[in-house]
């Protein structure tokens, strides 16, 4: 298969570069990943959909504000930092800006020495693997020095940047927000509980790959990033006891459908369980534990695109992209939401 297949034209009017006032405003597409029709409901009409004994899983991770702006000991250039993975002891994987002012062995310090760092390697893929050093602790002097991380495509500055945060946040280490969830509000997660359905959560830390364009023309030669996950007993309990109860299993986002899908054996159990996936969703693939797919929609050729085409079919998805488009729906992160059902 062939990325050329997963490529749709986009008008850039479409790009939503800001959140709604309302989170649950947002427009919903829900399609019918079995015969591919198509209706057009608002956000909050999700709740007509879901049942009694249904469960809904959320990634409940949460954005660190991973963007820095430093220089070089002894140096003026401002040089970019994005934090991209914790790989422990203070040492992250990170995107840098001009890469050529962060070679090996070079210093760098942020809001005055508050944050200093060390290039340790330099990366095949051109990332920098950067040791840093402080005093107290690296999360609230991240709240102090950094800033959120928006997409490339969005080209406005966020008033809020909580609007980059779903209401049920907990966990900090994502570079890019669950953007599914955004459009949960604690009211529609009420009505949700008392309509009897479970909520539960994993965390999947969200890293930038999911933005990397697919460069390989043939998709089975794309290498896909990796990004760490958790999945609590508790969890795994929702999980386990909706199916055995002949509920259906909701991800809410892509990022919780490759957790799911990436723990669960083949007849849809899960148990607890952290580390590492890379797992790559494209045609072909059985769903072994996801019923329903709430997710936004994605960039053209991207990974994404192809997961949420294993799930209907590419044929069903591209209709419906084409019919948003027609229907001028927001696109992106911040923009309208789709329901496979």
């Amino acid at each position: 298969m062939k990325k050329s297949d997963f490529y749709f034209d986009l008008p850039e009017r479409l790009i939503a570069q800001h959140p709604l006032e309302q989170r649950d405003a947002s427009r919903l597409l829900v399609l019918d990943r079995t015969d591919g029709s198509v209706s057009h409901r608002h956000f909050r009409d999700l709740l007509a959909y879901v049942e009694p004994g249904d469960c809904m899983v959320f990634n409940n991770s949460r954005v660190i504000p991973a963007r820095l702006m430093g220089h070089a000991v002894g140096h003026t250039t401002p040089i970019e930092v994005l934090l991209l993975t914790d790989k422990g002891e203070g040492l992250w994987e990170c995107l840098t800006r001009p890469g050529r002012k962060t070679r090996t062995g070079v210093e760098l310090t942020f809001g005055d020495g508050m944050l200093t760092a060390t290039v340790e390697a330099v990366q095949p893929d051109g990332n920098r693997l950067i040791r840093f050093h402080h005093e107290g602790i690296f999360l609230e002097i991240l709240d102090q020095l950094g800033t959120m991380p928006l997409p490339p495509y969005i080209k406005e500055q966020l008033d809020d940047p909580e609007r980059y945060q779903t209401v049920y946040s907990k966990t900090p280490g994502s570079a890019a927000a669950p953007t599914a969830g955004l459009h949960f509000t604690p009211e529609l997660l009420e009505a949700l509980r008392k309509k009897g359905v479970k909520l539960a959560f994993v965390t999947l830390h969200v890293g930038l790959g999911t933005f990397r364009p697919v460069k390989e023309e043939e998709i089975t030669d794309h290498v896909m990033h990796a990004e760490y996950y958790i999945m609590d007993a508790e969890t795994a309990g929702l999980i386990n006891g909706t199916r055995a109860a002949g509920g259906k299993i909701w991800a809410v986002g892509t990022t919780a459908c490759r957790t799911l899908e990436t723990i669960a054996d083949e007849s849809g159990q899960v148990r607890p369980q952290s580390g590492w996936t890379d797992i790559f969703i494209y045609p072909g693939y059985q769903f072994k534990a996801v019923d329903h797919l709430v997710t936004n929609f994605h960039l053209p050729e991207s990974t994404l695109m192809m997961l949420i085409s294993a799930f209907a079919t590419r044929e069903i998805v591209m209709n419906a992209y084409r019919q948003a488009i027609g229907e001028e729906y927001r696109f992106f992160s911040f923009g309208d939401s789709m329901l496979l059902y």
